[in-house]
């Protein structure tokens, strides 16, 4: 697989995971990272993770040109994903060394199962002895990782990430850094880049997965006999329709209304859409329908989309020509139930080729039957594409929150 710059269309790096030796390098982490890693105190992981943070700090400059060339993000979502992650370490570290020097952890307060004080109940939460296998999204190159990594190399367990391939390389980057810095144990860090083939297939009873991507390929995941016959503990973080909510009686020019309206127009252009937390679905009452539509359709009008390198840019592109034709069937999937309320789909870029960049600009929809607009609350448009949506009464706007079937986010405005 080529990566591309996904605004210029240059090739960027070739990426090809054949010949690896997965069972060997599973079982290294496995045996030599985990060994290693649970000799530790809680202090002494968090001072690893301390570390890592010095590392990456000291690579920063280079992680910011790698993001702007391969993500297609402008600086300021670059720093989501790349400062957000150093902060995160950091604050893990702090936390680590707050529990002392200590290789076990009390859950609780021992309980007295009997008359006799000898019958009694103490859990204890130890690492567990195995791998921490990662299978992260696009999106977040650098701070999918780390969030995860930070939880699971302070708990001490051994950490293998595949990022997704798109955008591979920040994430194979920050991981051979830290490698060549070697402030971690040998085996506490490995990146596998390019196809995920057999990785499934590597794990075992005391291993962990977490996935962080589409809907379809959790499925497959749940379903993989490491996990409906091993017992291996899966964490799945996939489609997720939010909703941001304007209470009753916020209206139009208050302080409230104002706050939904920012977030709204924020929410779909930080790195142009691709959030899992993201607003999908805004939810107002009926009579300030009209009201919310122009004044976010206003501000979506003054967002510049083009190439991250020119400072005029607000929005970059989406990670790849691959999803801007995602976000575009999403689209046409969207456009039997909707209205278009903001097109600025076809707004001239600047500094860049409308035919080479995976750039698109905001797109607000809109549909006045919230109830008969299906496909709103069961399709993702993983993109800078929003729905407004009226509702009747409170009761009414929950219910519709809750068509979104378990997301992420609802975020409340009154």
């Amino acid at each position: 697989y080529m990566g591309f710059d996904p605004v210029l269309g240059t090739e960027l790096a070739r990426v090809d995971a054949t010949g690896l030796d997965l069972p060997e390098a599973f079982a290294f982490a496995r045996e030599q990272g985990g060994r290693a890693l649970r000799a530790l105190t809680y202090r002494q992981r968090a001072g690893l993770l301390a570390a890592l943070v010095k590392v990456l700090q000291a690579n920063r400059d280079a992680y910011y040109e790698i993001a702007t060339a391969n993500c297609g993000t402008v600086k300021n979502d670059s720093a989501v994903d790349i400062d957000g992650a150093i902060f995160t370490l950091g604050q893990y570290a702090k936390w680590g060394d707050a529990l002392g020097d200590v290789r076990a952890l009390r859950d609780g307060e021992a309980v007295k199962l009997g008359k006799e004080p000898v019958f009694q109940s103490q859990h204890l939460q130890v690492p567990t002895h195995g791998v921490a296998l990662f299978i992260n999204a696009f999106n977040f190159p650098s701070w999918g990782l780390w969030e995860k990594a930070a939880p699971a190399l302070l708990s001490g367990v051994p950490v293998i990430v595949k990022p997704a391939t798109a955008t591979a390389w920040l994430t194979q980057r920050m991981v051979k850094d830290v490698v060549d810095a070697g402030v971690l144990p040998a085996g506490a860090l490995s990146v596998i880049c390019g196809s995920s083939a057999g990785l499934m297939d590597q794990l075992q009873p005391f291993d962990v997965v977490s996935f962080t991507g589409s809907a379809e390929t959790a499925a497959i995941i749940r379903s993989h006999p490491a996990v409906a016959e091993r017992s291996v503990r899966v964490n799945i973080e996939a489609d997720s329709l939010n909703s941001a909510l304007l209470l009753p009686g916020a209206a139009p020019g208050s302080e409230a209304f104002n706050l939904l309206v920012r977030e709204v127009v924020r929410e779909m252009t930080v790195k142009s859409g691709q959030k899992c937390t993201a607003i999908r679905r805004i939810l107002v009452p009926a009579e300030v329908y009209d009201a919310a539509a122009e004044a976010i359709g206003a501000k979506l009008a003054g967002v510049t989309v083009g190439n991250p390198r020119n400072e005029g840019v607000r929005m970059g592109s989406l990670v790849s020509r691959a999803q801007l034709n995602a976000v575009r069937d999403g689209l046409d999937a969207l456009a039997a139930q909707t209205t278009v309320l903001h097109d600025s789909s076809n707004k001239p870029l600047i500094d860049a080729d409308p035919a080479v960049a995976a750039c698109i600009g905001p797109v607000l929809l809109g549909a006045r039957d919230a109830d008969a607009a299906q496909r709103v609350h069961d399709v993702e448009v993983f993109g800078p594409v929003a729905t407004l949506l009226p509702y009747n009464d409170l009761a009414h706007g929950i219910a519709l929150a809750h068509r979104g079937q378990g997301s992420l986010v609802t975020s409340l405005y009154g």
